[in-house]
């Protein structure tokens, strides 16, 4: 077996690497010309369907639901205030939905996630989109959680979990309207960046959980895995950005995010990386690990830690 291990790398490494060369560049040739044939065939229409969103209250979940309203989509709004959702709610009736509910709840609470489908199919009969979209963010560096790390179980409780409790109930009915589900992860699943490192990981556990039931589902529910970079809401404001010091980065505006996402969807993409000049840190991400994460180390932890030693 070990012989076998010695001639794959010795074979197999240089081989592939050859054939990379001569197939990427018609493959990207094809996936341009891919990309502007999906542009302009018709999209799906979501008039009438019906769109469970989570983390509707706020922030890009409140911009989706406006976004799928003016598509004429039939709405079920989920978070946890209800007073917010409400006004969710009386907005997307007037921006044209037809008609709408919402079900206060926990995403991280499994007994919530069956409730707040099974009154969505009660409701309406049917579900065609399942968004998950809930998130919740901590900026910490890891040294300075606590020793029971107890203040870390939420972000992957409602990340991660929220998004899997939502998926499990939801599936029987996707199955039905061969109906789609869109996952709001973040670019941050990819980007070493100091103090959200929990955070990070829980979206880089979503893209990697949806990537595995794409698979195992085929044809019969697509998903749409979405990586948006720094966008305006109560997650990313002005005190978050000043402590994990990206002050000078752009920030997207949550209506500009939200269009962008359903219109990928109803083109029926794999991936949506928004705003689409953020797929160069991917890139950065994979050719350049090793001095990513020097940078990121140097301007994220060295320089805000000498700014407090002078400060002091």
């Amino acid at each position: 077996m070990d012989f076998i291990h010695d001639l794959l790398n010795i074979t197999l490494i240089p081989s592939t690497f050859f054939a990379l060369l001569l197939l990427v560049p018609p493959f990207y040739v094809f996936k341009f010309l891919s990309s502007l044939f999906k542009s302009c065939k018709t999209h799906e229409s979501v008039a009438g369907k019906v769109v469970l969103i989570t983390g509707a209250s706020s922030g890009i979940g409140e911009e989706l639901a406006y976004e799928y309203a003016r598509r004429g989509a039939r709405l079920a709004l989920v978070a946890r205030r209800e007073d917010r959702l409400r006004s969710v709610l009386d907005k997307a009736l007037q921006l044209g939905s037809p008609d709408a509910i919402i079900v206060p709840a926990d995403v991280s609470n499994i007994q919530d996630s069956q409730r707040f489908v099974d009154k969505t199919i009660n409701h309406f009969g049917q579900l065609d989109h399942l968004v998950n979209n809930a998130g919740i963010m901590q900026t910490k560096l890891f040294e300075e959680y606590s020793d029971t790390l107890s203040d870390l179980a939420p972000i992957m409780d409602v990340n991660f979990w929220g998004s899997v409790y939502a998926t499990h109930f939801a599936v029987p009915h996707l199955r039905k309207s061969r109906g789609m589900i869109v996952v709001i992860s973040s670019a941050a699943a990819w980007s070493p960046n100091p103090r959200t490192s929990f955070y990070n990981a829980s979206k880089a556990a979503i893209v990697s959980f949806f990537e595995t039931l794409r698979a195992e589902f085929g044809a019969d529910i697509h998903i749409t895995i979405v990586t948006p970079g720094l966008t305006k809401s109560e997650i990313v404001d002005h005190q978050l950005l000043s402590q994990i010091h990206m002050n000078n980065m752009p920030v997207e505006s949550t209506e500009r995010c939200a269009k962008a996402i359903v219109k990928s969807t109803c083109r029926g993409d794999m991936y949506r990386i928004e705003p689409s000049w953020m797929r160069t840190s991917v890139w950065t991400k994979w050719y350049f690990a090793a001095a990513l994460e020097w940078c990121f180390h140097f301007l994220f932890v060295k320089i805000p830690a000498k700014a407090a030693k002078r400060n002091q």
